[in-house]
């Protein structure tokens, strides 16, 4: 049976978790796949309000101050922090949702939303999809038939260049940095801003293991790349703060394109 693509992309930006969330749906737009699209945009809104540390009365907030319980909370605040356990135990104590003092699990939070969110659309036939969220990406088959997506990793100290190109099918993309928000990921041994690299690219098949990867893996510093190398599947492109750089030997980058 052929598969049917969509000369012109279904594409859809939201504002939310403070960020911009883009979808570029490459399948002929049938009116399952708009409804899934419509879900998958409630889906993010929906973990935006339980999990916003920003929003004073959100449960995660609530819970963090202890005002209410894990057992009172929405079900998916117990699987999030399970997961977080999960990482932080596999990281060796480097994922710590508690490192500022404060209960914050947003550095898996996201990427896990973005899966979900592009099982949504796959579960709807939705097979060639790219779903970004402040940079966390899940690619799913291709733009184009034969032909695999492209992302692009922005340099953090050159605005509008390039410093290595991602290329795949299938892929979890995370990127951990200073670029846009300066030092904000915590050394959970010192509670200090994690400073030693500027930024880190990681992939694999999981977003939600590779945004927390990503971030267990930058704030090791220069003790990330023998941990990445253990990690099954997942492989790191990474500027360190001294502008060099090095990447994990399977990592799926164009060669191209920089350094």
């Amino acid at each position: 049976m052929a598969e049917h693509r969509n000369p012109t992309p279904l594409h859809h930006v939201e504002h939310v978790m403070g960020t911009v969330f883009s979808f570029d749906i490459r399948d002929t737009p049938t009116p399952h796949i708009r409804h899934a699209l419509r879900q998958a945009v409630a889906w993010l809104h929906h973990v935006d309000a339980v999990f916003s540390t920003y929003r004073p009365h959100s449960p995660i907030s609530r819970l963090g101050r202890g005002e209410t319980t894990l057992a009172d909370c929405p079900p998916e605040v117990a699987h999030v922090l399970d997961l977080c356990a999960e990482t932080n135990d596999l990281s060796g104590g480097w994922f710590d949702p508690h490192a500022g003092g404060t209960l914050d699990p947003s550095g898996l939070v996201k990427g896990w939303s973005i899966e979900h969110a592009s099982h949504i659309l796959a579960d709807a036939g939705a097979h060639n999809t790219y779903v970004n969220g402040g940079g966390d990406i899940r690619l799913r088959g291709e733009p184009e038939p034969g032909t695999p997506w492209n992302v692009g990793i922005a340099h953090p100290l050159h605005p509008g260049e390039l410093c290595a190109v991602v290329t795949g099918r299938d892929l979890a993309i995370a990127t951990s940095g200073t670029a846009e928000r300066g030092p904000h990921i915590l050394d959970p041994h010192t509670g200090e801003p994690a400073t030693t690299l500027l930024s880190l690219t990681m992939t694999g098949p999981s977003l939600t293991r590779v945004d927390a990867y990503a971030t267990a893996a930058f704030a090791m510093g220069h003790t990330a790349r023998p941990w990445i190398e253990r990690l099954t599947g997942y492989e790191a492109f990474v500027v360190t703060s001294a502008e060099l750089c090095w990447s994990t030997t399977g990592f799926p980058r164009d060669p191209r394109i920089g350094t």
